[in-house]
């Protein structure tokens, strides 16, 4: 029996795959990615789904597929579809990013939404478990991987959002490059005021043109140390 919760009064509820608690960092990216226009999403790596279903909350115009490696937590995943009553708008598919191109067709999808592992093999220790240490660094799927899959599923002109880590900033700019996206839309994230950032959030546009816009650092907590009236706002605390 699964145990669902709300993320705020009256919002959508979900139940938490072992292996993918939800963080910060899926409820920043919802909040963050553009959905207008956008008649088609998928979430690749969607553990269960929140990111999803966050974004078919936001538009009535929206269908989202998620993409799974990890067949319980694709079952969760459904599973919180459902108790959204979303099952029309959305579908989850258990299969590998890196396998993208047979289980769906070219250009398929408007957006494409990921929140990846965020470190390369080889530069920290990973977790004991191999799902978590999946879930944490790039052993299923690597950065160039995502992107490359990212390519193939979005169509001209349709846009790539994730979130990943400030140091990865370089790499990430490469490798969207690499398989035609051009960055479009950046913002920081940053604990207060006095800390350096803690995460990036990123848009990018399927072969649009160089340039670049910086939005102003998202800040977690106010100068008392209480949370921010932006992130109040992001969960519905205001």
């Amino acid at each position: 029996m699964r145990e669902f919760q709300e993320l705020w009064p009256g919002g959508p509820v979900f139940a938490q795959a072992a292996h993918f608690p939800l963080g910060t960092d899926s409820v920043l990216l919802a909040d963050f990615a553009n959905v207008r226009g956008v008649k088609k999403g998928i979430d690749l790596g969607c553990g269960s789904g929140v990111l999803s279903l966050l974004l078919l909350a936001r538009t009535e115009r929206l269908h989202m597929t998620g993409l799974e490696l990890l067949a319980e937590s694709a079952e969760t995943a459904r599973d919180n579809l459902q108790a959204n009553a979303l099952e029309t708008r959305g579908e989850i598919v258990c299969g590998d990013i890196r396998a993208a191109r047979s289980l769906f067709r070219s250009g398929a999808f408007d957006l494409v939404v990921a929140n990846p592992p965020y470190y390369p093999l080889g530069t920290g220790a990973l977790p004991e478990d191999p799902a978590q240490a999946a879930a944490r660094g790039e052993v299923s799927c690597t950065l160039c991987e995502l992107c490359a899959a990212a390519g193939y599923l979005c169509r001209s002109g349709g846009r790539f959002c994730l979130v990943h880590k400030p140091e990865r900033l370089a790499d990430v700019f490469a490798a969207m490059r690499a398989h035609g996206f051009e960055p479009k839309r950046l913002r920081l994230v940053c604990a207060d005021r006095k800390a350096a950032p803690s995460l990036i959030l990123l848009e990018s546009r399927r072969g649009g043109k160089p340039g670049l816009a910086i939005e102003p650092a998202l800040f977690l907590r106010g100068e008392d140390g209480e949370e921010s009236a932006e992130l109040k706002r992001i969960y519905r605390k205001e």
